[in-house]
Formats: structure tokens, sequence, C-alpha cells
């Protein structure tokens, strides 16, 4: 058995997924409009994707926007959408020149043209790179996903392509978005909540759940790692603290 000396990358978490949730009230504690709480916020998707490119993660799924959002204030929508797409311009070049790997999963039908004009360029450019795989969840639902893919198994079948029979948890699966990254071993979510709010259902069948009080724009490394030490308390049987996986980030980061 390993103990905490001995933390290495088998112990890690290989895909981490996370709730960002939080943005609009930290804007209400600073007194600003809740667009300013999504602004900051990215500040902290910055620091999270930095922190999986130090660990060695593989794969990091954000949940951006759901398919229930856009029942609120119209404004704020469309704010987001504005961030959304100046996101993806100003950041994209840091990401491919850091070999990240972006993609964004969802209906991304209603979306606007220029918007998923300016997803595919971002995937297009960064298709190849592989120390990590950030995909962006955006008008995104887990009901929907496990639908999408019951539709796309039933044109197999009606096509003659595919026989009921062969239809498994398996097969299913091929038709699940993320179906090529490693299974999701740990979901987070911050801003106190304790739910997962229809964000892949089936994907986290087996993930570790792990909640936080703190707004996702106070979410930082020190936070994360403490949810990457519950992870691997919890899978490997052993106490390591926040402070281990912090050193391990570190000795990552500088190559030895």
């Amino acid at each position: 058995m390993s103990t905490p000396s001995q933390l290495n990358q088998n112990e890690l978490p290989q895909h981490v997924a996370i709730i960002m949730d939080g943005n609009g009230r930290w804007a209400k504690q600073q007194g600003k409009p809740r667009v300013w709480g999504h602004k900051k916020g990215a500040d902290a998707v910055r620091r999270s994707v930095r922190f999986c490119r130090e660990l060695g993660i593989s794969a990091l799924t954000l949940f951006a926007f759901s398919s229930e959002n856009w029942q609120r204030p119209a404004d704020e929508v469309s704010s987001l959408m504005q961030l959304f797409m100046l996101m993806l311009k100003s950041e994209v070049k840091n990401l491919h020149k850091n070999q990240v790997r972006l993609r964004v999963c969802g209906d991304l039908s209603a979306f606007d043209e220029a918007l998923r004009k300016q997803i595919k360029a971002a995937e297009a450019l960064t298709a190849d790179n592989r120390a990590l795989t950030l995909t962006i969840a955006a008008n995104y639902g887990g009901r929907w996903d496990i639908t999408h893919a019951a539709r796309q198994l039933a044109q197999e079948v009606s096509a003659g392509r595919l026989a009921v029979d062969a239809i498994d948890e398996q097969r299913m699966a091929q038709y699940i978005q993320l179906a090529d990254l490693p299974e999701l071993d740990l979901l987070i979510r911050t801003g106190g909540d304790v739910r997962i709010s229809n964000f892949l259902l089936w994907q986290a069948a087996y993930a570790e759940l792990w909640f936080t009080d703190t707004l996702w724009p106070d979410f930082d490394q020190q936070v994360f790692a403490e949810a990457v030490a519950a992870f691997i308390s919890r899978e490997r049987r052993f106490g390591c603290t926040s402070e281990q996986v912090c050193a391990l980030a570190s000795r990552q980061s500088k190559g030895t």
C-alpha cells in the first residue's frame, strides 16, 4: 500500500469535473453586478487549468452553462455569451502554447453562428495537443446527453446498422459525451450546494463527489488540492494532506 510520502501520479485523479457555482453571490458580496462575478470566475478557470497541468491530470471538464441557464435574466445570458466569446478569442493561443486541447460539449445549435465558428476554430487549433483536455460544457444537461445518445442509437437501429440486442452499457457509453476521455474520477462543486444539478449524470456514476462552500471566484490551488487530497484518501485508503498535493504539483512543474 502506498503511503503519503510516496504520493505519485498513480494516485491522482485523471479526469476531474467542476460545477463552477457562486459567481453571482460572490459579486453580490462585493457590491458588484453578477457579470462581474463571471469575469472574476474566469481567473479561477485559469488557475484550475494551470493546477491540472502542473499535476499531470489529463482531463478537466467545466460546467460553464447549463441547458437550464437560459431561464436567467436576458441581460445576464447575453453577458455570459459575450464573455464566452471573449475567452475563446483571448485564451486559445495560450492554451495552445501549453499543449491544452480545448473542446466544447453540449447542444451548440442554440448558439449564434459567430460563437459556433469561434468554438470550431479553437477546437481545430488545439486538436493535436495532449498535455490536458479542457472540456467546456455549454448548453449542456446530463438528461440531454443521455437522450441524445439514445436517439443516435435509435437511428442506428432504424437504419439496420445495429441490432436492438446489441445495445448494452458499453455500446451506450460510446454515444455519451466525453466518451473518449478517461472515466470521471472526481466531481467538485463549489458554492455550498450539495447536488450535481443535471451534470454528467452518466459519467459520474462512480465518481467521487466533493463539495465546498468556497465560491467559484475564490477557488484556488489550495482548495483544489484539498479536493484532490480527499479523492486520494478515499480511493487509496490512506491519509494525505493538501500540502502534499501542492508539493507534488510543484515537483511536477519543475520536472523533478
